[in-house]
């Protein structure tokens, strides 16, 4: 029997949680504009090279159908050159870039950078964790996603240590509950499979705590791991069969184990089944092939941060890994319970930021949900390609991962 493990604190052999722990706290005041850039559009396109030149910028993309470029400027003169092109006869309008707010009442919503990214920076409520600004965009479009659809209807299973029952925020989604862990319960003592579904399907709206990129999806609560955090393949072989049987349209595991015929056949019967199967690519910083991720049928999920750079961490490598998405500081539910967290009990009140591939392969299975909603007749290869060939081409596309950090706005669409 082959051990499946995740990560707590103490780094491990194939981990994959790496879940740091930490109070949660308010998030700062947002900037008023987006830095780094301003929306121009020009009378006379002819004039806008030279126009930009005299106050030494170039020529920006297109914003839709606008007519109207995204002009990259040094930070902090945002203001200062909006209003001085504004004055140009060659210029129609100049303006700041302004945050969008986004459609949800979750009061640590603005701390999930990794759905709407606008260079937000905060810290806990001791101020013991400080998160510096990141880079706007560097996200994955989930609240314009969610003007196409929320995934209502749609199941997404969560092989892992379960899901707390008396987190609020994330329990009402949960719609099954099976065990093949060799644990005693169905219950989150491990903390990982809360923190994983939270960043799935927490509840949207309902004032406390966060939102998930698929926010009206289900859980499929497969508790695969035990309450220190390790399983075996055969139990997840069960579990992925169960997931099947009970109506998953994807599967997410973050989680790693070395390769076993037993498992290979669970995921091809379950690709053949028509579920799209997500698993993280592993923590090990290095192109070690780690499974389910590296079977041909699992779209293999690699982590960056909030900047769009690729995690020191994170396992990469275009040949297996498929598709990165945020990794870092990625906020989301916790038990309410004392846990397990590597070695020590903890205490998360509920909420707290994760680090691990484990954090970025639910935000490509949420994905992939939205997708399953939003168009009829899709198959899980379409919903796959779709996923896959819409992802933003950051750096590293091509040699970290084979294709881009996952985008929802442009998969569902």
């Amino acid at each position: 029997m082959k051990k499946i493990l995740v990560a707590g604190l103490a780094a491990v052999i194939m981990s994959l949680g790496g879940i740091a722990a930490a109070a949660p706290g308010n998030a700062a005041a947002e900037s008023t504009h987006i830095a780094g850039q301003i929306m121009v559009k020009f009378r006379d396109a002819v004039a806008a090279a030279g126009v930009l030149r005299q106050h030494g910028l170039s020529e920006g993309r297109g914003i839709g159908s606008t007519g109207a470029q995204l002009i990259k400027v040094p930070a902090g003169k945002e203001l200062q050159l909006t209003e001085a092109l504004s004055r140009n006869p060659a210029v129609e309008y100049a303006e700041p870039d302004e945050p969008v707010s986004a459609a949800t009442a979750d009061e640590y919503f603005p701390r999930q950078y990794a759905l709407q990214n606008n260079g937000q920076s905060y810290t806990n409520t001791a101020g013991t964790l400080p998160v510096a600004g990141g880079t706007a965009d560097a996200d994955v479009d989930a609240v314009e996603a969610w003007t196409v659809t929320t995934g209502s209807g749609i199941k997404v299973a969560v092989l892992d240590s379960g899901v707390a029952s008396d987190n609020p925020d994330i329990n009402p989604k949960v719609v099954a509950r099976a065990n093949f862990s060799g644990a005693s319960t169905n219950e989150d003592n491990y903390g990982h499979g809360t923190h994983v579904a939270g960043i799935v399907a927490a509840t949207a709206d309902n004032m406390i705590g966060v939102t998930g990129v698929c926010r009206g999806c289900t859980i499929l609560a497969g508790k695969v791991l035990n309450d220190s955090g390790v399983g075996s393949s055969s139990g997840l072989a069960n579990g992925i069969n169960w997931a099947v049987s009970n109506g998953a349209k994807v599967i997410n595991m973050s989680i790693g184990v070395r390769a076993s015929r037993t498992l290979e056949t669970a995921v091809n019967n379950a690709w053949s089944q028509g579920v799209v199967l997500v698993a993280a690519a592993g923590n090990g910083g290095n192109q070690t092939k780690i499974y389910p991720g590296a079977y041909p049928n699992v779209i293999a999920v690699a982590a960056t941060d909030n900047t769009d750079a690729k995690a020191s961490f994170s396992t990469y490598g275009a040949s297996w890994v498929d598709i990165a998405a945020p990794g870092v500081n990625v906020y989301s539910t916790f038990p309410n319970h004392t846990f397990v967290l590597g070695t020590q009990n903890k205490r998360s009140f509920g909420y707290d930021v994760g680090n691990g591939t484990s954090m970025s392969s639910p935000i490509v299975a949420a994905t992939a949900a939205l997708v399953w909603s939003s168009q009829s007749g899709s198959t899980n290869a379409s919903v796959r390609t779709k996923v896959e060939s819409s992802a933003d081409k950051i750096l590293g596309t091509g040699t970290n991962w084979a294709h881009g950090r996952v985008n929802a706005n442009n998969a569902v669409r």
